[in-house]
């Protein structure tokens, strides 16, 4: 169940919305992964996804840069994933 402020998996525009952060290097992490990857992901990973955008700028520009982890291991496996997966598919313009 979602409130008012955290969107549902289905909610696309609103996750958008969410993956647009203040800082360059989180929008080229997370825009793309979610452009290119986020219909493929499962209704959990869709809902980790979403709870990962939760976290603070500072945090995530951490995590997607490799200096520190989530201590919640399902975000950690999200960080992984998003690295990953951008690592594979390589730059894009956003």
């Amino acid at each position: 169940m979602s409130d008012h402020t955290t969107p549902g998996i289905e909610d696309k525009s609103r996750i958008q919305w969410a993956c647009r952060r203040g800082m360059l290097e989180l929008d080229m992490a997370i825009m793309p992964f979610f452009k290119y990857e986020y219909d493929s992901l499962s209704d959990q990973d869709k809902q980790c996804f979403i709870h990962l955008l939760g976290a603070d700028d500072p945090d995530l520009f951490n995590w997607m840069m490799q200096h520190g982890e989530p201590a919640d291991p399902q975000l950690k496996r999200m960080v992984n994933l998003i690295r990953e997966r951008n690592a594979l598919r390589g730059p894009v313009a956003r």
